[in-house]
């Protein structure tokens, strides 16, 4: 039988999220088999709309298999191709299905590098984000429910909550938020093991309801490069290039991490040694979905939680763009609701939210009871 939420959210993600048109070209890339229900449906429901829809069908084992021994000419040949395929392209879905998160684990530092320099930094960074209507999601598959510490059936029904809530009201509902943000010249953030000040004066702000991502749920800019200063904690896990970090823990100077450590601090300064902007933020953005309450182990859910904010080191959004350049965009995030030790953001010495909760009378609209 057919399952009317996968139509549901194919519809969504043309109409809503990228605005397919009659005519216009699309790229629906999933990764892993597990999300073909939904790559299926895109395709009828992008030929029915009028659009012209390709495809692409990525497995991780394959993948590592190749990289595992690749050369600097294999990964830029490989590039080059993708690339031409991604220039011919007005709109991109990509789905991530993954049966194993961490199928990418054991390939090398230089080889994880080179690939990211030379195929998703010009693939992915510079022409679909700069230049295609894009969006990417997950897929609900045993490997996330897993991850969840969910049954699969009730993750499927988390899953679609959070993936087919309102954006539009959510929308409307942020405006508020990217005006204050937009007025602000100084940031500070307090929480368990966290003191942090930085500059946001003049760095726009960016609402994200459901047009790039999926889910969705935040509002998005970036500190000025060299404004960071003070120490921050994080409260959940990452995952970066398949492995899993906790207890990760910047101090700042100037803007520059100038100590960091975890569970495994030797593989977290071999990453933000990637490269002369990995050790700068480029974004600082504060999560709103009302339905996300906790971290699953995906960046994609983890950074919209309702009551948390991520501080990203590495590349700076084209929308919030600071000036910081990498190859690496790392979205860690920490979670302020008291369930998670509470914390405090400020606004140029004005309390806008105290243990994940909006106490300014124009923010109230994006606490959680009122965008379910």
């Amino acid at each position: 039988m057919k399952d009317l939420r996968i139509e549901k959210l194919a519809n969504n993600l043309l109409n809503y999220s990228i605005n397919l048109q009659k005519g216009e070209k699309i790229l629906i890339e999933i990764i892993g088999v597990d999300a073909i229900p939904l790559g299926k449906e895109l395709i009828k429901q992008a030929e029915n709309i009028g659009a012209l829809p390709f495809f692409n069908i990525i497995d991780y084992k394959i993948l590592r298999e190749m990289l595992i021994n690749s050369t600097e000419e294999q990964i830029e040949i490989y590039a080059k191709h993708d690339l031409q395929k991604m220039k011919d392209m007005d709109a991109y879905i990509g789905i991530r299905a993954n049966a194993n998160t961490a199928e990418l684990n054991g390939i090398t530092k230089e080889k994880m590098e080179m690939y990211n320099k030379l195929y998703t930094l010009p693939v992915h960074f510079e022409e679909r984000v700069k230049n295609t209507k894009w969006c990417i999601l997950r897929y609900p598959n045993a490997s996330m429910a897993q991850m969840s510490n969910m049954s699969t059936e009730d993750f499927e029904d988390f899953y679609f909550n959070v993936c087919t809530l309102d954006y539009d009201k959510m929308s409307k509902a942020m405006d508020n938020l990217v005006e204050l943000m937009n007025k602000t010249k100084n940031v500070h953030i307090k929480g368990e093991e966290t003191d942090l000040t930085f500059s946001i004066e003049g760095i726009p702000a960016e609402k994200y309801m459901g047009t790039f991502n999926i889910p969705d749920g935040e509002v998005a800019t970036a500190p000025v490069k060299t404004s960071v200063n003070g120490y921050i904690t994080y409260n959940t896990e990452s995952r970066y290039n398949g492995v899993l970090f906790n207890n990760i823990r910047f101090e700042f100077k100037d803007g520059k991490i100038i100590k960091a450590t975890s569970n495994k601090t030797k593989e977290l300064n071999e990453i933000l040694d990637t490269d002369e902007g990995s050790r700068y933020i480029g974004e600082f953005a504060i999560g709103l979905n009302p339905y996300i309450e906790k971290p699953i182990g995906d960046t994609l859910f983890d950074e919209k939680i309702k009551g948390s904010f991520h501080f990203t080191p590495g590349d700076s959004l084209e929308e919030s763009n600071n000036g910081n350049s990498s190859s690496i965009h790392w979205d860690i995030v920490n979670i302020q609701t008291s369930e998670y030790g509470g914390g405090e953001i400020w606004f140029d010495d004005v309390l806008i939210r105290k243990d994940g909760i909006f106490v300014l009378d124009e923010l109230k609209s994006l606490n959680p009871e009122n965008l379910i």
